[in-house]
């Protein structure tokens, strides 16, 4: 069969077919909480505010994180308006630019089938689509620790020229200053770290000499100081905060109670490289072995630098006391270009374990699918699990189908066929998942009772949340709220504007009884409590999540329940 790699038609109409419904994707879902609303939220007050130096998160000081994702949201929402695409967009430009720079150094490094080979396994590899669509940090960290590594990989292959060796590892400087705005030192020490191991292991001294340390060090810091040496000027108590608490703390201690076993991410690694599973052992094999004794030797090995970079930073995180399931997005590149270099060698018994890894967990799933329907939480949430369910046996099908026919392919050994077909089921079945699971988010997010609190919550109310925080309601309604008994996140912020709060219920009540009108969230468990202390309200709308209270009566007819015990 003919190589669909050189056909410069199909790789256009590939690049603008795929493209197309990446970017489209981001805005057929609501707001997921927590990281969803919180980064949106954040980059909206940034935007009211006109404050780009001191993060805040409901107006509260907020240094968590560095702003390089806050800053991109603010200017989407200033180029684009308030909405979920735009929320999104930065997201989905670090995800599409990780896959365009995987495919460029696989293609540089390895050959242009390995390129176009790359490409396709990163956008299909379903951990780096599913969160290449969710507003979270660390798909923009991904995507820069990314540039930052294929920059690297073509500064540094044997074939590169002077010039091109400098230009390419001042893109890679520049991306790890992006990747520390993203997420702080980590997008410095986990590449630094990579190219320690691999200088003993490789025995490749002389690469030091060849990253332009002096002039790449420069940029930098000129990309990456000037936010840390402003907001440190404005804020004396940030220091201790981002660089003790929130990276040695975060590391070596349970202080944000996100630890989780040893074996944390392997389930998450399995999950998040389908439908590439049946050859990650191979390939990761194949880039520990000498190249073909007619290959001329290397000076530097790309392969190895793969392998350590994926390895390192899975068992970085799997020490950390604090995990989260996006921690290791950052080895999905280094795994499809891995994948992309062994394929061309695969045998036709390779290619057909490939495609038995899409096809077999497909029809092994189907009998389940249903009972997902009985997995809420709440019996009011039932309807989002039972709409999920036909995406997921639609899903299924395509896995099936194109597990199939990449079987079919695997028996021609007909690569580039095979290759094309696991790929394109794997970025379908993983949109239809995306798109099927909206309805949970939707119950999540609070959207069914956004409209109410949105046509009866006036300029000059009061919006209080008491003993909890929503992460995308403040969002949709384009309001802060004032915490009530809850600091959970907004602990460090709040003792820095501790006005900013009411730490104890008694003196919410005292406001809510004797204030103007005003609206409060409260969890459903907490009404009864509010009943017994004689507090009077007006339930004006409630889900299973949170129910809707007001002080006085509504003005405009609306379904309420009162208490004046």
């Amino acid at each position: 069969m003919k190589d669909l790699y050189q056909s410069q038609k199909l790789r256009w109409l590939l690049w603008l077919s795929f493209g197309f419904a990446w970017f489209f994707m981001l805005g057929n879902r609501s707001l997921v909480p927590t990281d969803e609303g919180r980064y949106a939220e954040m980059a909206r007050e940034m935007l009211a505010s006109g404050d780009w130096i001191t993060p805040r998160l409901n107006d509260i000081k907020y240094f968590e994180k560095p702003p390089l994702q806050a800053w991109m949201n603010t200017l989407s929402f200033a180029l684009f308006g308030l909405g979920d695409w735009q929320a999104r967009l930065w997201t989905g430009v670090s995800g599409f630019l990780g896959i365009v720079f995987t495919g460029l150094a696989a293609h540089r490094v390895f050959g242009a089938r390995q390129g176009f080979y790359a490409a396709l396994i990163l956008i299909s590899s379903f951990w780096w689509t599913a969160l290449g669509h969710i507003n979270t940090l660390d798909m923009g960290l991904s995507g820069m620790m990314t540039i930052s590594l294929a920059a690297l990989l073509i500064a540094q292959r044997d074939q590169a020229d002077a010039k091109e060796r400098r230009n390419w590892m001042l893109i890679c400087w520049a991306a790890m200053a992006l990747a520390v705005l993203s997420k702080g030192l980590i997008g410095l020490v986990l590449p630094g770290a990579v190219l320690v191991l691999y200088t003993f292991i490789a025995g490749d001294w002389k690469i030091w000499t060849r990253l332009h340390l002096g002039k790449g060090l420069l940029l930098f810091f000129a990309i990456s100081a000037p936010w840390f040496i402003l907001v440190g000027e404005r804020n004396p108590e940030f220091y201790h905060f981002f660089f003790i608490h929130e990276h040695f703390q975060r590391f070596l201690t349970k202080i944000h109670e996100r630890y989780g076993p040893w074996y944390y991410f392997i389930p998450l690694l399995i999950l998040g490289i389908i439908p590439w599973l049946g050859i990650v052992a191979q390939s990761m094999w194949s880039g520990t072995r000498p190249l073909a004794s007619n290959s001329a030797p290397e000076t530097f090995k790309p392969r190895l630098l793969l392998i350590i970079w994926a390895c390192f930073i899975f068992f970085f995180f799997s020490y950390s006391s604090s995990k989260l399931p996006s921690y290791i997005l950052p080895i999905f590149p280094a795994l499809a270009m891995l994948l992309a270099a062994f394929l061309p060698t695969a045998n036709r018994l390779q290619l057909h374990l490939a495609a038995a890894f899409l096809l077999v967990p497909a029809l092994f799933a189907l009998p389940f699918v249903a009972g997902v329907a009985d997995m809420a939480g709440f019996p009011q949430e039932a309807a989002g699990y039972a709409y999920f369910v036909p995406w997921i046996f639609a899903a299924c099908a395509v896995a099936i189908i194109g597990g199939a026919l990449a079987h079919w392919f695997a028996h021609k050994t007909a690569r580039d066929h095979v290759v094309l077909s696991i790929a394109i089921s794997g970025f379908v079945l993983a949109q239809l998942l995306i798109l099927g699971s909206d309805q949970i988010g939707r119950d999540r997010a609070g959207m069914k009772i956004i409209p109410t609190m949105a046509a009866n919550l006036k300029p000059e109310m009061k919006l209080y949340a008491v003993g909890l925080y929503e992460q995308c309601i403040p969002f949709y309604l384009r309001r802060t709220m004032v915490l009530v008994e809850h600091k959970d996140e907004l602990a460090f912020g709040l003792q820095q504007q501790p006005e900013l709060w009411i730490p104890k219920r008694e003196d919410f009540v005292k406001v809510w009884v004797n204030g103007p009108p005003a609206m409060a969230l409260v969890r459903p468990q907490m009404l009864e409590q509010l009943k017994q202390a004689g507090v009077p309200f007006h339930i004006l709308t409630e889900d299973a999540r949170r129910i809707v209270l007001l002080n006085r009566a509504p003005q405009t007819p609306a379904p309420s329940t009162s208490n004046t015990l």
